[in-house]
């Protein structure tokens, strides 16, 4: 088992872009984020999870992958967009939040519809999951057994993650929408740049 690295920055192989100036600030480095992460964990085990009960020639197959891809996707796009557009980078990441909440309906469709228990947030089965996830991360491909488990603790499981997603997208859109009121976007920092160039023209 090797500790999972839940910081927030980038990787050496995933260097953040970066310029010799200052108008293009740092970005990317997405796969060091939490909430990419957790995405991650979402979207493969949604794959498995629809493999194994839902048919795959079926619409929902596909909306459900789809909406756990988007959750991906979307995050990775935000923090690229990042560099020349904060208004982009918090659309992208709301875009990732309302496609893993459409998946999350998925899955409590899934547990109503055929009868399963859905499992309380406070519930044991619910803090193991949670706990699994803050502690460590296996090096097996299937760290949450969804290739064995019942439908019913598949979903649960699922919903677990998903929530867990959405709740780190949340914090990161907060700081986000912080980090815009207090310095700006683009727009201001191409301001701020054109009039201290200026300034040091005239000087």
């Amino acid at each position: 088992m090797k500790k999972f690295d839940r910081s927030d920055r980038s990787d050496v192989s995933n260097k953040p872009k970066s310029t010799t100036g200052s108008l293009i600030p740092p970005h990317g480095g997405y796969r060091k984020l939490r909430s990419f992460q957790c995405a991650q964990l979402v979207y493969d085990g949604t794959v498995v999870f629809c493999d194994r009960f839902i048919e795959k020639r079926s619409r929902t197959h596909d909306q459900m992958v789809q909406a756990a891809r988007s959750g991906v996707q979307n995050i990775a796009e935000a923090s690229m967009a990042s560099a020349t557009s904060k208004k982009t980078e918090l659309k992208l990441t709301n875009v990732a939040r309302a496609s893993l909440e459409e998946l999350l309906l998925d899955y409590e469709d899934f547990l109503r519809q055929r009868g399963y228990r859905r499992w309380d947030k406070d519930s044991r089965e619910a803090m193991a999951i949670r706990t699994k996830y803050t502690s460590e991360r296996s090096d097996q491909s299937d760290p949450y057994s969804l290739k064995t488990a019942s439908p019913e603790t598949a979903a649960n499981t699922m919903i677990c993650l998903a929530n867990q997603a959405s709740y780190l997208l949340g914090r990161q859109l907060k700081t986000l929408e912080d980090r815009f009121l207090k310095e700006g976007g683009f727009t201001e920092r191409l301001y701020r740049e054109r009039r201290r160039s200026r300034g040091d023209k005239t000087r």
